[in-house]
């Protein structure tokens, strides 16, 4: 059990005090309350910044500090641990593609077309999926009920799915994959309009 309380926490003097096991709260002159975690490892004594206390509580830094030493006991130094990156949403990385690109088209009718014809077709199939978790049969989805009545709006939805799944990891690029596009071809050649593989 910790020796502070919130209350403690937020009316503590000048000074620091410490919660247990090296989870400490430094209050400077100011008033200004900010959590740090000490620890040693290798020999060497380490204090890693948590947070101010006006945006992690006690019990966040409690958490924090259990975290940290999860990490210490396999040897691992949290200050320099960076935790994986979490990955974007398709809508997340198409908001991204669109704001980074749309001054350079060439007028408002064509941002508001990417716009309305992802909002309208893709984000519906892919807008929550992770972007590393789509797949061609997500694309299908999107393709398929418009693919013969609405070819050209398909094609264009195609060409901008793309876009954004380039965009957000180009080493990986959807469209620089023959096999992805051929899959694809392969799956809609009962079609009116077969797909075109540049």
């Amino acid at each position: 059990m910790g020796k502070l309380t919130a209350r403690k926490a937020a009316t503590a003097p000048p000074g620091k005090h410490d919660d247990g096991d090296g989870l400490r709260l430094y209050v400077s002159p100011s008033g200004a309350r900010k959590w740090v975690y000490r620890f040693m490892l290798n020999g060497r004594r380490r204090e890693a910044g948590l947070g101010s206390l006006s945006e992690i509580s006690l019990a966040q830094a409690r958490d924090k500090a259990a975290d940290y030493r999860k990490l210490i006991s396999q040897g691992i130094d949290p200050i320099d641990h960076k935790a994986p990156a979490t990955v974007p949403t398709f809508t997340q990385c198409a908001a991204r593609y669109i704001r980074a690109h749309r001054h350079g088209w060439s007028n408002p009718k064509h941002a508001c077309q990417w716009v309305a014809t992802l909002k309208t077709y893709a984000r519906p199939i892919l807008g929550a999926k992770p972007v590393d978790a789509i797949a061609t049969e997500d694309i299908l989805l999107v393709l398929k009920p418009i693919w013969t009545s609405k070819t050209e709006t398909a094609k264009r939805v195609q060409g901008r799915i793309e876009n954004v799944l380039d965009c957000q990891s180009p080493s990986k690029s959807y469209q620089a994959s023959t096999s992805n596009f051929f899959q694809l071809n392969e799956r809609l050649r009962g079609s009116d309009w077969p797909f075109c593989v540049a």
